[in-house]
């Protein structure tokens, strides 16, 4: 049997690790809203090339309608993610996806997000450089931070 020719590794790849639950390091992100959280697993976000993130929003929040030029692979972690599509927050427009669940949403696909029923858990996988247009600028946070801009 021959070996497999040996590929290039991906950012954050060349070399076995493990990330444990409590190492994951939440942070706020200037284009979400006070009550959700970001964490950066693998990779580099901002760059071109693959990543894994993870989004946790408390019970309540919102994300209103938005886009990701990036094609994007949602995998439920824990509570109930709520998602519709379209250009209008629309509560009767939700899907609702226990932990387990994986959501495909394609690229430039306008949605919104709500903590409907208690505090969420996303993984994202995609491809990079991530990207997040709200339709409504008055609805990006980063519209209120000195020396940001969307």
């Amino acid at each position: 049997m021959t070996a497999a020719p040996a590929r290039p590794h991906l950012p954050g790849q060349s070399a076995f690790r493990s990330i444990l639950p409590e190492q994951v390091d939440w942070r706020p992100f200037p284009a979400f809203p006070p009550e959700a959280r970001l964490a950066v697993l693998i990779g580099e976000p901002s760059k071109p090339g693959p990543y894994v993130i993870r989004v946790k929003m408390s019970a309540g929040g919102k994300l209103m309608p938005h886009r990701h030029p990036e094609d994007r692979i949602y995998t439920v972690m824990s509570g109930v993610f709520y998602i519709g599509l379209g250009e209008k927050f629309d509560p009767d427009r939700l899907n609702a996806y226990p932990p387990g669940s994986v959501v495909v949403l394609p690229g430039n696909t306008w949605h919104f997000h709500w903590a409907k029923s208690g505090e969420y858990v996303t993984q994202v996988t995609a491809i990079g450089p991530l990207g997040l247009d709200y339709l409504d600028p008055a609805d990006d946070p980063r519209q209120n931070q000195p020396g940001s801009r969307p």
